[in-house]
């Protein structure tokens, strides 16, 4: 094997001199190029050198010099674990292509975990048969939008009116709602299909929770090139007590969180499709590598405008999406300038922040900004919408001068939606008891009570007669507590393997996971919830799939063995766990204090 040589700013690794040279240690499995295996077996590890984060530096010592015996620092040792020197350009720029070459494989694993969540989730979603929580809004709001194209009032007994059968009792004004509409078109798309009670209004945030276990399945596997380590994610989240509470009740978050990992995955997709078309673009000149040149432009990046209808559609649920994609847009073009770099473009590949970053604004942020706007066609393309006639009653406002009375209107609508989240009133408002500060969602300090029937007498409602206990009925939005104070782990291993060991498969779900999480910490006393963590545990699942892949180790480790029955064990105690907290998560009538047994946590009552 010959020793890959540094130019100023790149460097041009030579093939391998055999297809099969043995593969330096590496606890996540090795590239392809160094002998057959199979992904299911076997997580690879790709060039974590040209992926560094956002401000880290290659180090051409830590990859030339010979290892010392000792007073090497440990950033350099893990380092040199994850390193891929022996591999040519293009091999790298194809890196883990091979790995997924299971798509048998991949999508049996994939539907089949997707099927049981599904099942799981979808038994008796209808009760209570009531509007619980925060249901109080959005299910009468998409049954509005689906009748007029807008969300209209509804009178104080409504919610009553509702349960009893009567469903059509809502007023002739419109609403002021404070989220735009995608989920709730979708949730009063189930209503369309079953009607306007709880099984109807529970039904596409089920459809949309199983999903969210499919697409976490996808990502895990494509940023691990493994199949058993996407397996074990979508075992995990399937097994969450969260995301299962979340998809059996009519709120919005659960659409937010499938938007996301989407989009997220299609950045991947997208990081795999454009090293591939220069890979593409090397073999067609047949050079080793750019000679310093840019190289030819990738005009077609389908990955990355979906991505971007994906951001809209996520954006159209909720607003604070946009700080994943802000996040998302930045890593991207970072691994442009990455890929070209790799490739031999030298410092002409940060050209790459224009030529594919002005490419990448439109396809990210155009698109998704095109794609929210028309989720607001109906309230844009009728009359009766809340401030839909703003413009018309000011005629002279500089906006509706410029704009139009609709546009003016629109953005009338949408600045005093965000007056409304960042205002005196919310403000100011008198805390929820169930509270919780974003501080403590990572070790779910303050779970949010969903619905609770208290003090069931003996004898009641299915309460066994023997005794003086009381039962209880509750719905606990909680994490499957196990899997959360891994998980959490797992992102504090994460983070060191990513900015240690430049693996660039980390700081996907690393930086997505905080994106959704640090905007949180933004001053303002407003009351927050646990529920929103929603968007956070699929990528913080990833995280743990890939430390316990990390566990597992390569096919040919001598610890392979153990570190199966360490990932078996672990996974197995969260299934149990989900086990012991599902009669807190749907309702089911318990004795007080078999309730109290699993209430681990003061602050969880």
């Amino acid at each position: 094997m010959t020793e890959a040589e540094w130019g100023p700013g790149r460097r041009t690794a030579a093939p391998p001199e055999t297809p099969d040279a043995p593969p330096p240690d590496s606890a996540l499995g090795t590239h392809p190029a160094a002998g057959p295996r199979h992904a299911l077996d076997d997580p690879a590890p790709l060039d974590p050198a040209e992926d560094a984060p956002p401000g880290a530096e290659d180090d051409a010592d830590a990859w030339d010099e010979p290892e010392p015996a000792a007073g090497v620092s440990p950033w350099r040792r893990l380092r040199r674990a994850v390193s891929r020197e022996d591999l040519s350009t293009l091999e790298r720029l194809r890196d883990g292509k091979a790995e997924l070459r299971d798509r048998l494989a991949g999508w049996v694993v994939t539907i089949s975990i997707t099927v049981l969540a599904f099942v799981i989730r979808l038994v008796n979603l209808g009760y209570p048969n009531k509007l619980v929580f925060d249901e109080t809004y959005y299910p009468k709001d998409g049954w509005t939008l689906w009748k007029f194209g807008y969300e209209k009032d509804w009178p104080s007994t409504a919610n009553d009116s509702i349960t009893s059968g009567n469903v059509n009792v809502f007023k002739d004004s419109a609403e002021f709602v404070v989220h735009p509409p995608v989920g709730k078109w979708l949730i009063g798309f189930g209503e369309q299909l079953f009607g306007m009670n709880s099984f109807g209004w529970r039904f596409m945030p089920l459809v949309f929770g199983t999903l969210l276990v499919f697409i976490t399945i996808r990502m895990a596997r494509r940023l691990s090139r493994s199949t058993m380590v996407g397996a074990i994610a979508g075992i995990l989240i399937t097994f969450d007590g969260l995301s299962f509470a979340m998809s059996r009740i009519g709120l919005l978050d659960i659409f937010q969180a499938f938007f996301l990992v989407a989009a997220v995955s299609c950045v991947v997709a997208d990081r795999d499709w454009y090293r591939h078309k220069l890979a593409d673009a090397l073999e067609g000149t047949g050079m080793p590598d750019f000679g310093g040149r840019f190289g030819p432009m990738i005009w077609l990046r389908p990955w990355r405008t979906a991505a971007g209808v994906l951001f809209g559609l996520a954006l159209g649920t909720k607003w604070n999406s946009i700080f994943v994609l802000a996040a998302m847009g930045v890593l991207s073009v970072l691994w442009d300038v990455g890929a070209r770099r790799l490739a031999g473009s030298d410092w002409r590949s940060w050209f790459a922040l224009l030529a594919d970053g002005g490419p990448a604004f439109v396809r990210l942020v155009i698109v998704s900004a095109l794609v929210y706007v028309a989720t607001w066609s109906g309230w844009l393309f009728t009359s009766g919408g809340y401030d839909r006639d703003w413009g018309a009653k000011n005629p002279d406002n500089p906006w509706t001068v410029h704009l139009g009375t609709m546009w003016a209107s629109f953005l009338k609508y949408h600045q005093e939606i965000y007056n409304f989240h960042t205002g005196d009133y919310i403000n100011t408002l008198k805390p929820h008891p169930y509270a919780a500060p974003p501080i403590g969602w990572l070790v779910m300090a303050r779970p949010i009570g969903i619905d609770a029937v208290n003090d069931i007498k003996p004898g009641v409602d299915g309460c066994p007669a023997t005794g003086t206990d009381t039962c209880i009925r509750v719905i606990s939005g909680m994490g499957t507590p196990i899997l959360w104070w891994m998980a959490l782990i797992a992102l504090v291993v994460g983070i060191i393997w990513w900015l240690g060991g430049r693996d660039w498969r980390f700081g996907v779900p690393i930086v997505a996971a905080l994106s959704t999480y640090l905007p949180w910490f933004a001053p303002g006393g407003r009351s927050l919830f646990f529920f929103y963590a929603i968007c956070i545990i699929p990528f913080t699942v990833t995280i743990l799939a890939m430390v316990f892949g990390l566990i597992i180790g390569p096919a040919d480790s001598p610890n392979r063995r153990r570190g199966s029955i360490i990932v078996g064990v672990a996974v197995a105690l969260v299934v149990a766990n989900f086990a012991y907290i599902y009669p807190v998560l749907t309702d089911e009538m318990m004795l007080y204090k078999d309730w109290l047994a699993r209430m681990w946590l003061r602050s969880w009552i």
